[in-house]
């Protein structure tokens, strides 16, 4: 385990209970550098969506709790938000969530010379995905084949 999922995975213990008061879902918790700043950012969401007021709560609460712990040696900003509309489906939950949603997913390598790929979501496991596209075909895509998979978003 890396030090950057070691870290992940310590801020996701210590904010299960503030999800769990507040009946908010931890959708992720990641350990980043951006343009010379380290990052520590939560993702949070509730049914019918998170608020402002939702996320200095659970900033408040963490920062207390990350100054306690004192785990992370590095300067960072700690970041509360909730997923927004473009982000990466990555974990069990998230497919199991998007399950009968539109998905785009990017592959590393092309399959025929495409690499994009759009369909309704209809299977997951722990080695695949598998999609059912526009013209009724069904695709079935190694996990470890895949670069982003994302809801599909319609304007």
């Amino acid at each position: 385990m890396t030090k950057r999922e070691e870290y992940e995975l310590k801020a996701e213990q210590l904010l299960t209970p503030i999800m769990e008061e507040n009946n908010f879902e931890l959708v992720d918790v990641e350990y980043v550098k951006e343009v010379g700043n380290w990052y520590l950012r939560a993702y949070i969401d509730k049914e019918g969506g998170i608020t402002v007021d939702d996320c200095e709560v659970v900033s408040r609460r963490f920062s207390d709790l990350l100054d306690e712990k004192d785990f992370i040696p590095d300067a960072y900003i700690l970041e509360v938000s909730s997923p927004g509309l473009g982000r990466q489906l990555k974990k069990d939950k998230d497919f199991k969530r998007s399950l009968g949603e539109e998905v785009e997913i990017k592959l590393y390598k092309a399959i025929n010379k495409q690499k994009d790929f759009e369909g309704i979501l209809t299977d997951f496991d722990q080695e695949k995905l598998i999609i059912e596209q526009a013209d009724g075909t069904t695709m079935e895509f190694a996990r470890a084949d895949i670069a982003m998979v994302r809801l599909a978003l319609d304007f």
